[in-house]
């Protein structure tokens, strides 16, 4: 596995798998990886015959009061789990590779992005989409893999894909789970033993939303109360939303059907968590 850290030697590798005939899978990751991360690799490998990984703390999307400088950050240990994992090159470029100083230019969605996360986060949707379109131009991949725990970003990338017109296949692999539910996160370090059992209540919430509608339940304010009252069995945990809404627009749903999102997000301890399910999905 190659390590690279400018654009312009990493278009030059690509030029021979490329000669070869070879479609070039990408994985855009802040680093830190983890099982998530590294299924991302193994689904990129089924898709593609020569895979990039890209490690990069994005700036553009964290916003003045959240946790960009202590992001966790290891890149010799992402080097180490991306190549045993069967990378073929990794794309680690600094800030100042990516955003010039004097840059006019980002990619800032429309009303898709104004609920959920993007009302918790101002300005985060702009930044995922400005770097993401980056990567696209700078690694022209076949196929991008991207993580249904971030649900809505996959929706809006993949939006973004068809608006601009990227020659770009969109990837969604299911979430990466602990045995006990836990969607796996890089933000899961900032957990407490105490933190981390108190987190399992998003999963126990989303699986009895998601056997209640196996059920037949299909009235999406029920189920959403069911969702409700077992996340305040937890008091450590400071709940932000928990809604169903349709897979396309994002948009609350009255009644629930297959393929309705159920998403989350709290605060636990020193994290913020989100997490999601597909109804009627496994």
């Amino acid at each position: 596995m190659r390590t690279i850290e400018r654009i312009a030697p990493l278009r030059s590798a690509l030029m021979e798998p490329r000669r070869r005939g070879l479609s070039i899978g990408l994985v855009p990751t802040m680093g830190s990886l983890h099982e998530g991360h590294l299924q991302l690799v193994d689904e990129a490998r089924r898709r593609s015959g020569f895979v990039v990984l890209s490690v990069f703390v994005n700036p553009l999307q964290f916003g003045p009061h959240e946790d960009f400088a202590r992001y966790p950050r290891d890149l010799a240990r992402d080097v180490s789990l991306a190549e045993r994992r069967g990378v073929d090159l990794l794309f680690a470029p600094p800030a100042e590779e990516l955003f010039s100083p004097d840059r006019v230019v980002v990619t800032t969605p429309l009303a898709l992005a104004d609920r959920w996360e993007g009302a918790a986060r101002p300005g985060h949707f702009t930044g995922v989409l400005t770097v993401v379109a980056k990567l696209f131009n700078i690694v022209q991949p076949t196929v991008a893999v991207f993580g249904q725990k971030d649900i809505q970003q996959a929706v809006l990338i993949k939006a973004m894909t068809r608006d601009l017109d990227f020659p770009v296949q969109i990837a969604i692999a299911p979430t990466a789970r602990e045995g006990d539910g836990l969607a796996l996160s890089s933000r899961n370090a900032y957990l407490s033993p105490g933190d981390r059992r108190h987190a399992l209540v998003l999963s126990r919430a989303l699986r009895a939303i998601g056997e209640a509608y196996d059920r037949g339940e299909y009235d999406a304010s029920k189920l959403e109360q069911l969702g409700w009252e077992i996340l305040a069995s937890e008091a450590d945990v400071q709940v932000e939303y928990l809604a169903i809404m349709d897979a396309q627009r994002l948009e609350p749903v009255a009644i629930a059907e297959q393929g309705s999102i159920v998403a989350v997000a709290a605060r636990v301890g020193g994290a913020r968590l989100i997490d999601n399910m597909i109804l009627g999905q496994p």
